[in-house]
């Protein structure tokens, strides 16, 4: 430590601090325009100056190291007055608008005019006139309030990576700018809006606020992203019960960072589509017909929810309803969901949206390592020596992920993408390895076979901590580099050198996500990358280990709630007579014991075995495969309830549907990819007469005669702790206090676990899976050339329901596309823009084609997000046999242009 003081006060501070920092550790504030704690110093404003015993001029208190006995004063006249030459200097060329800028309030140029006492310039002379650029959907431009602090041009290059913004021209005419001045619809922005963040003043603000709330009328709540799994906090600024804009606060996970959808997808809160009161369809004869909804009070709605359920049980057996949980949902809600369909139902027909996207990692990794969740934190990334991406478009679908991903590149890191589309994270790897879709397995064993062929694997790791070795070993050598190139069409050179890499590294980490688990061979892709980490002893340490990115913001939470057919909240097995009896004890009631359905059986039986479902929070109609199908399948139902917060796709097909409130009009709690769980605090009241999804539950529970109370979300995480071990420790006093807790965390004294499987796995011993290629369900002849792959974009998130009801994003993508390679679409006549028919066996769509590299020939991409063009008409129904999870991720297709 060093000693030093500043203003006859004696401060200790660490060594390489700056006397910046080590002011603020004393409370004494030094005021700062260029410098932000997120970014590098500038030491451009200068405004920041203090005298220093000894210096010859002043010195920028942002960027000037402290040493031993340094003597600093922050506030004498000589200081002062060095700052109001600067803030004199700074008005002089800034419009003084103060009374309609959005800033106003929170304008750090206006507090230290403000503090000096500055009214007005001394300084005449011509001033730089831009008019604002409003061109973007998101962010205004007004440069004439530019003051140059260089804090946006500093965080697009050092946190979002993209170096879209830089200082052009030269001495007056200086200004920021992007490349040529082109919009930035133009550049490579990806409207993070980390850029508005730290703009110390009006020069850059949200398009979206204007003119609807001054700084000071709006209240601040803290909350946690609605949308994927990385768990970003922010501030939602609210007025008169509207979200007016969406502010950075130090997230655990993002830091200050956020994505277009995190900072600017807010909209849909108060859209006027919002459900506010049950509708009750009228003309039930036909289910083929376009649905007629009449209004209908909460009472008379779930009464009739409730006889229907109690008719259908009755007449048929508890086992002829099913539910479908929400990874939308908060843990108590989904705890709560399948307590519903458990207790009150008497069936263990309950599933959600993991079925789709992460079932065949919790098979996986739960059988490899016993527990189906994120090995490594999401902040260890950035220290690992390698990272190998596969089956994860980062950038676009946990952009926060990704920046961690490059700042581990940008320190050292070797990246390896293994993916058949050339993603952006390619422009940053190390090796770019293009492999056919659905070949996962085959790649994996031969890289596998260079670790062991050339003696790269961690023996002691494996003799110690695993088993199975020797059978998963004798499978991996019938597929030497060569054998690989045929299956996959990765260059045997690459694979090996890419193996090297990997098996070289002292910390390295797998990231995947659902271009590994979509598929007829999902588990099998999941047990064949644990046992990579395994073989290289890249797990149980900081920043190694297999990390499966979760699609949902709270798809690791439902998972862990239990709504599952086989578990019970902890992954507590139904078929477990002590589990059962522990949760029967507690619910008061007897449990079923057989496990339940899993969606695609759901919907493989409905209108047969399944007489009923009661869907929360889930568009099914956009999310599961042939969606034609599935569509049939739901209107054979004899009851169907969808509880949501808009009339979906899903829910026009529905009997009852019951209006739910979203994210920001409740409280609660979500967990995050890493197994963070985070407090959810309620910012407005429900819109018009929706309700919690709790509330809603619990008032349905209590109608069908089944006891339910609790005075609040905190009294439900209360009950959870209790009957589940993982979760025994986290209380919302604790979650309040500590800003979070990873699970496992079985007391309150338990600190939480920041990676697993450290000493041992959670199952005992590693198991190793001697796992061999199966081709797709379904691969490209003659009929149906091209493979077809899925998923999203940046822009959009799953069924579309929120963001393509947000303007901005909305703006910025309209429709769905089809990406074709350059080669194909000159065989096929195909021009960029043209409307192209893509069909497959089960269907067909008319969607727009974009010709690009990204995709290989004969492979062809789709976004799933778009109704009027959505990708899962297409999509196969073939199921993975463990996790019974559809092949959504390659299906044979044709395409023909209009």
């Amino acid at each position: 430590m060093i000693e030093l003081i500043i203003d006859e006060k004696k401060v200790k501070t660490k060594e390489g601090a700056t006397i910046l920092e080590a002011a603020e550790s004393i409370g004494i504030k030094i005021p700062y325009l260029c410098y932000h704690k997120s970014l590098s110093p500038l030491s451009s404003c200068r405004i920041c100056v203090v005298e220093v015993e000894g210096a010859k001029s002043l010195v920028a208190a942002c960027s000037y190291l402290v040493s031993e006995g340094m003597n600093i004063k922050t506030n004498t006249e000589r200081v002062i007055e060095a700052r109001r030459l600067i803030i004199d200097l700074l008005l002089s060329n800034h419009p003084l608008d103060c009374l309609t800028c959005e800033k106003n309030g929170a304008c750090r140029l206006q507090d230290y005019a403000y503090e000096l006492g500055i009214t007005s310039t001394s300084f005449e002379g011509a001033k730089t006139q831009y008019p604002p650029d409003t061109s973007n959907p998101f962010i205004e431009r007004d440069y004439s309030k530019c003051i140059l602090c260089g804090r946006c041009v500093k965080v697009c290059e050092e946190i979002q990576m993209l170096n879209v913004l830089d200082f052009s021209r030269r001495g007056f005419e200086t200004k920021v700018a992007t490349f040529y001045d082109s919009p930035l619809q133009q550049t490579d922005c990806a409207f993070c809006g980390q850029c508005v963040a730290v703009c110390p003043v009006g020069a850059l603000t949200e398009k979206v606020r204007r003119f609807r709330g001054r700084e000071w009328e709006l209240r601040k709540v803290t909350i946690i992203c609605p949308y994927c799994g990385c768990g970003c906090i922010f501030d939602l600024n609210v007025k008169d019960n509207e979200v007016i804009k969406v502010t950075s606060t130090d997230g655990v996970v993002n830091g200050l960072a956020l994505c277009a959808k995190g900072r600017f997808g807010f909209d849909f809160i108060n859209s006027p589509d919002r459900l506010k009161t049950p509708l009750i369809r009228q003309n039930i004869e036909d289910k083929n017909k376009e649905a007629k909804f009449r209004e209908a009070s909460w009472e008379e709605a779930l009464s009739l929810v409730a006889k229907r359920f109690k008719e259908i049980k009755d007449k048929y057996g508890p086992d002829k309803i099913a539910g479908i949980a929400s990874a939308k949902c908060t843990n108590e809600e989904n705890y709560l969901f399948q307590k519903f369909m458990r207790a009150v139902i008497g069936t263990n027909n309950v599933d959600h949206c993991a079925r789709l996207c992460h079932s065949s990692t919790v098979a996986g990794l739960a059988v490899a390592f016993g527990s189906g969740a994120m090995t490594n934190s999401v902040d260890e990334i950035k220290d690992a020596d390698c990272i190998l991406v596969t089956g994860s478009n980062t950038t676009e679908s946990h952009p926060i992920i990704a920046l961690k991903i490059k700042e581990a590149v940008k320190k050292g890191a070797k990246l390896i993408v293994v993916d058949p589309r050339r993603i952006e994270l390619v422009e940053w790897a190390d090796m770019y390895l293009r492999f056919r879709s659905g070949t996962d397995v085959a790649w994996l064993n031969g890289m596998m076979y260079v670790i062991i062929n050339e003696n790269l694997l961690d023996e002691k790791f494996i003799g110690e901590r695993c088993e199975g070795f020797d059978e998963f070993k004798a499978t991996v050598m019938e597929y030497p580099p060569e054998k690989a190139e045929e299956i996959t069409g990765i260059p045997a050179d690459d694979l090996i050198k890419a193996a090297r890499i990997y098996a070289t590294a002292d910390k390295a980490s797998i990231i995947y996500s659902m271009g590994v688990t979509q598929h007829t061979s999902g588990t099998d892709n999941v047990f064949s990358i644990a046992n990579l980490a395994m073989l290289t002893g890249n797990i149980g340490r900081e920043s190694t280990g297999v990390n499966p990115l979760r699609g949902q913001n709270n798809v690791q939470g439902a998972c862990d709630m239990g709504t599952l057919p086989p578990v019970l909240p902890g992954y507590q097995k139904v078929i477990d007579p002590q589990t059962r009896a522990k949760f029967e004890e507690a619910w008061r009631v007897k449990l079923p014991e057989a496990p339940g359905l899993t969606m695609m059986e759901m919907f493989n039986k409905a209108g047969k075995e399944i007489k009923a479902m009661y869907i929360m929070g889930e568009n099914l109609m956009l999310s599961v495969p042939d969606l034609i199908q599935a569509e049939e399948a739901l209107k054979a139902l004899d009851f169907l309830v969808v509880q949501d917060i808009f009339l979906t796709e899903t829910a026009k097909l529905a009997d009852v549907v019951l209006p739910a409130v979203s994210f920001a009009e409740k409280d609660g709690t979500f967990t995050n990819t890493e197994r963070r769980v985070q407090l959810v605090r309620q910012a407005i009241n429900p819109i018009g007469q929706s309700k919690t999804d709790s509330a809603i539950i619990v008032d349905l529970a209590n109608i069908m005669g089944y006891k339910m109370h609790y005075d609040d979300a905190k009294s439900i995480m209360e009950e959870i702790a209790k009957l589940t071990p993982s979760y025994g420790g986290i209380s919302y006093e604790r979650l309040e206090r500590e800003g979070g807790l990873q699970w496992p965390c079985p007391d309150p004294a338990h600190p939480g676990t920041k990676f697993l499987h450290k000493d041992k796995f959670a199952g005992g011993k590693g198991k190793f899976h001697p796992v061999k290629y199966r081709p797709p369900a379904e691969e490209p002849d003659e009929e149906y050339p091209f493979r077809l792959t899925t998923g999203r974009m940046l822009y959009h998130y799953h069924g579309g329901s929120m963001t393509r009801r947000s303007k901005g994003l909305d703006e910025i993508c309209k429709e769905g596309y089809v990406e074709i390679n350059q080669q194909d679409a000159t065989s096929f006549g195909i021009n960029d823009g043209d409307t192209v028919v893509v069909s497959s066996r089960r269907g067909s769509i008319k969607i727009k084609a974009k010709i690009t590299d990204i995709v290989a020939p004969k492979e062809v991409f789709i976004p799933f997000h778009f109704a009027e063009s959505a990708a899962n008409v297409l999509t196969n129904t073939a199921l993975d046999p463990i996790a019974k999870i559809p092949e959504l991720k390659i299906c044979a297709v044709n395409i023909t242009n209009q």
